[in-house]
């Protein structure tokens, strides 16, 4: 029997404010990972499209947030399966920096069921957390500690 693997390679945002970061939900048009879990705004790199165009895209259809500025962070790569398909996702992390405003899913029928910003002292559960939002959590030290140093530097 053949099996078929679909690559996909995503864009996601690592976006905090203040002591807050930002997470989705997964509804059950999610292609990849269990719907109910929390997942970083972003998502598909569509043909011919920019790693930073695809983040600004789906940030604004996922949380109705415009991207502001984007640094890459780290790339990994995840094998899941839903609905019968095996997938081999690579991902692209970014350290996101958002224009204000109230996160709000603005895409119909999408993946996303929900965007919200979580204080990081209630970010503690990762068995709730998708394999990228509960790797990205594994970053955030690195990234609070280069944002301290920044802003010390200037």
């Amino acid at each position: 029997m053949d099996i078929q693997v679909r690559t996909r390679i995503s864009a996601y945002a690592i976006a905090m404010e203040g002591d807050r970061l930002l997470l989705a939900r997964l509804s059950d048009a999610s292609p990849v990972f269990t719907p109910g879990l929390w997942h970083l705004p972003g998502g598909g790199i569509d043909p011919g499209e920019q790693p930073v165009e695809a983040l600004a895209r789906e940030l604004l259809e996922e949380t109705g947030l415009e991207l502001a500025g984007a640094r890459l962070l780290d790339a990994r790569t995840y094998s899941a399966r839903r609905n019968g398909i095996d997938w081999s996702l690579t991902a692209l992390f970014y350290a996101a920096s958002l224009k204000g405003g109230a996160p709000t899913v603005t895409e119909v029928d999408g993946s996303t069921e929900a965007a919200v910003w979580v204080p990081l002292s209630d970010v503690r559960d990762i068995a709730v957390m998708s394999p990228p939002a509960a790797d990205a959590m594994r970053m955030l030290p690195r990234l609070l500690s280069e944002g301290r140093k920044e802003r010390a530097e200037q």
